[in-house]
């Protein structure tokens, strides 16, 4: 079941790169930027996700990120998800996401499953909702 609303992202593409293609598939690297609130505390941060087309055209990506709070405090995550075209060239991946933390403001995404719903738009940009599953 979903909980409560963790927080919302939002990323600009910082370099893409083709790490193997053939034969009807492709695996491609992201890297990007960008800020983020979790539980009301806002963060900035970077991380880099691989995005594999699969012969069904469908997409399985893992991703990993460190972010940031104002004060210097760190948090990093690991994620993966499925994801489809949709339409304008739209990516909307759905997937679970999973925090470590040692900042005290945030200290309860230690704890937190988290499932997200992320759009990345051709022009690089990306946007998305992270939600708790209880």
């Amino acid at each position: 079941m979903l909980g409560e609303l963790i927080g919302e992202v939002n990323g600009k593409d910082t370099g893409r790169r083709v790490i193997a293609a053939g034969d009807g598939h492709a695996v491609v690297e992201v890297s990007f930027a960008g800020t983020a609130t979790y539980f009301g505390v806002e963060v900035s941060g970077f991380g880099t996700y691989e995005t594999e087309l699969r012969a069904d055209g469908t997409l399985f990506g893992e991703g990993q990120g460190v972010d940031m709070t104002a004060d210097g405090q760190t948090v990093t995550w690991h994620g993966s998800g499925i994801g489809h075209f949709a339409e304008g060239g739209v990516v909307k991946y759905r997937g679970a996401i999973f925090f470590s933390t040692s900042a005290p403001q945030l200290e309860r995404l230690n704890s937190a499953v988290g499932v997200f719903e992320f759009d990345a738009a051709p022009d690089g940009t990306s946007s998305g909702k992270l939600y708790e599953w209880k």
